[in-house]
């Protein structure tokens, strides 16, 4: 399964996707981002608005449990 994922990322590198991550209790934030590399268990994103962090890492198990959305 995380394979599956991680091959389907793999495709995006360098382009701009927008993620929503649930916050819970119906609350989300989106981030309009760049996914620049992809580790073993986390991926990194490049964030387009200067924010606080302008990288932020995700693992692959909060796509497949939902915990975010990415739209390419």
């Amino acid at each position: 399964m995380i394979g599956k994922v991680k091959e389907e990322l793999e495709k995006h590198i360098g382009k701009e996707v927008s993620i929503q991550y649930h916050l819970g209790r119906n609350k989300y934030e989106t981030y309009q981002c760049v996914i620049k590399k992809l580790y073993n268990n986390i991926f990194l994103v490049e964030m387009k608005e200067n924010g606080d962090l302008p990288v932020k890492s995700f693992s692959y198990t909060d796509i497949i449990t939902k915990n975010i959305r990415i739209h390419f």
